[in-house]
């Protein structure tokens, strides 16, 4: 039951996905509103889902391994939909709704949930620390996805083609609007969760700080961000420089967490 849920989650994000580039395609807005109900539904199903993830192994033991991009891909869809909501960015599924794609195909190889959760995946400041940082990276992925039909948007203007698909996307100052809140509420959700782990690695291995790659990796991550904010709150940084900067500081945060799950021995390997 738990398998056909799952392969159902991510038929609808692959069917959503291609409803939205078809609105592209016949440039139709109304098109990529059906996109946006099947994304919907696909949301309700993946967080049935991940209730019943959680309920068995905790938030720490969900978030194990590529449980974290199931997490992930469920936070994306959800925080892009309450964006939706007050900003007329509904074409910006055509980017977000592959990702989440994309996300659970890799999160595919540990959806069962059936593996033993150590003890040390057990505690409450394990779960502030997984649920905020994940939150926190979600936001900086949709900030990435805003970035990106930023740019596509910007150089078709550039180029005087207002019409075609360009004609559909989202304005330049709603996509600028979610970059800005995306990259502020994910950096303050990130830097809590990074403040739980301490307190969490504190109880488990005595020290809140122990120079671990993965430690090392998301202290770099955190000061790229904390540089984006310091520049779009204190000097206003905005617009393509802005989305630029956005899509640079996330591809630097994946290449990194993967660079260090692929190269180092870390801590952080519980399985």
């Amino acid at each position: 039951m738990i398998f056909l849920a799952y392969k159902t989650v991510l038929y609808l994000y692959l069917a959503s996905s291609l409803v939205y580039i078809a609105a592209l395609v016949v440039e139709r807005v109304m098109v990529a509103k059906c996109a946006t109900w099947i994304l919907a539904g696909a949301a309700g199903v993946h967080g049935g889902l991940l209730v019943v993830r959680v309920s068995r192994l905790g938030w720490g033991g969900a978030a194990v391994g590529t449980g974290i991009y199931f997490f992930g891909a469920w936070m994306i869809v959800v925080l892009y939909l309450l964006f939706q909501m007050r900003t007329k960015t509904r074409v910006l599924g055509a980017i977000v709704s592959p990702v989440a794609f994309i996300a659970m195909v890799v999160a595919s190889v540990g959806v069962d949930g059936q593996a033993a959760v150590p003890a040390i995946l057990k505690g409450s400041w394990l779960s502030f620390h997984v649920l905020l940082t994940v939150v926190g990276e979600a936001f900086f992925a949709l900030a990435c996805c805003a970035g990106v039909m930023y740019v596509m948007k910007d150089r078709q203007l550039r180029k005087r083609k207002v019409r075609g698909w360009s004609g559909v996307l989202p304005s330049l100052g709603d996509l600028d609007r979610v970059n800005h809140v995306s990259l502020i509420a994910g950096f303050v959700f990130l830097t809590l969760g990074l403040l739980a782990g301490s307190v969490w690695a504190r109880t488990v291995w005595g020290h809140h700080w122990q120079w671990d790659p993965k430690q090392v990796a998301a202290l770099i991550v955190w000061v790229v961000y904390a540089f984006l904010v310091h520049q779009r709150t204190a000097f206003g940084w905005k617009g393509k420089r802005a989305a630029y900067s956005s899509v640079i500081a996330f591809v630097l945060m994946t290449g990194a967490f993967a660079g260090v799950m692929l190269l180092f021995e870390s801590v952080h390997v519980f399985v």
